[in-house]
């Protein structure tokens, strides 16, 4: 329901369902909409902290992060529906509520879903980065947390485009260094030029943690200094942390994570196809 501004009035329209979860830049509720019944997800954005991170591109007309979201059509990718401001002046994001559980508690948890299931939720990230950058942008923020798998169907999803941002020369320079530090590339810890191989380097990191339920580069540092670590250290061999995997797919975990970019598979889609010449996930 909107007011004749057009802005949203949330308690008129939706009934929120469960306890907001907090995001880095936003809450998340499950809602549902009293006019058509629908079971919905309702993001609505931190004023200060959106503020704070869109400063950062101040005269490079960035779009939002719902302007991002809602041009993005695949299946592998939350859909977005509308977005816009609400009759308290916050940014909000309606999308389709997705029931599963995120990714990364699948993997500290070692859910049975994620048996025999590794090669083929590897293809979907694969797909769903790779329909981010078709429509000209990085996502920068790829990690476990942010894929959403469906307990039933084994299928997952891409959400959270909050760091998003167009891959195109004035928003590639260096200096802004967001992301989670665990999945961050060299480029963006040593603030230096970015481009969408960024993104590959985190899948890697994703991969890895996947099979290996821990990190190429162990750490009990959970701030941004264990980024600086990607550069600095080898990886852990994953070879020598399961040797039941398959080689091929082991060598191409690593090449993603490689330090430097050109070390790296150079696109999705050569990440992909690599990904489809690889019959099983164990040798």
């Amino acid at each position: 329901m909107l007011d004749a501004s057009g802005r949203l009035d949330v308690d008129a329209r939706y009934e929120m369902l469960r306890n907001s979860i907090s995001g880095t830049m936003s809450q998340f509720h499950m809602a549902r909409d009293r006019q058509s019944d629908e079971i919905v997800g309702l993001k609505i954005l931190d004023e200060e902290k959106s503020a704070y991170f869109e400063a950062r591109f101040k005269g490079l007309n960035k779009p939002s992060e719902g302007d991002i979201a809602v041009g993005l059509s695949h299946p592998n990718i939350v859909r977005t529906y509308a977005y816009g401001r609400t009759t308290m002046g916050n940014q909000y994001i309606l999308m389709e509520f997705l029931s599963g559980r995120g990714l990364n508690f699948l993997v500290a948890e070692k859910h049975p879903i994620l048996d025999g299931q590794h090669l083929e939720l590897m293809k979907q990230m694969a797909e769903a980065v790779g329909a981010v950058h078709q429509a000209g942008f990085i996502h920068r923020d790829v990690c476990p947390r942010n894929f959403i798998c469906d307990i039933d169907t084994g299928s997952l999803k891409l959400i959270d485009f909050g760091l998003t941002l167009p891959a195109t020369k004035a928003f590639m320079q260096p200096g802004n260094r967001t992301g989670t530090p665990q999945y961050m590339s060299p480029e963006i810890a040593r603030r230096r030029h970015t481009d969408q191989r960024v993104d590959i380097f985190s899948l890697g990191v994703t991969f890895y943690q996947l099979m290996a339920s821990e990190f190429p580069w162990p750490s009990s540092d959970m701030t941004g200094k264990v980024a600086m670590l990607h550069d600095t250290q080898e990886p852990i061999d994953l070879l020598g942390v399961r040797p039941d995997l398959n080689p091929e797919l082991v060598r191409l975990i690593h090449q993603c994570i490689a330090a430097q970019p050109d070390g790296r598979p150079q696109t999705m889609p050569a990440v992909l196809r690599s990904l489809n010449l690889i019959k099983s996930a164990t040798a």
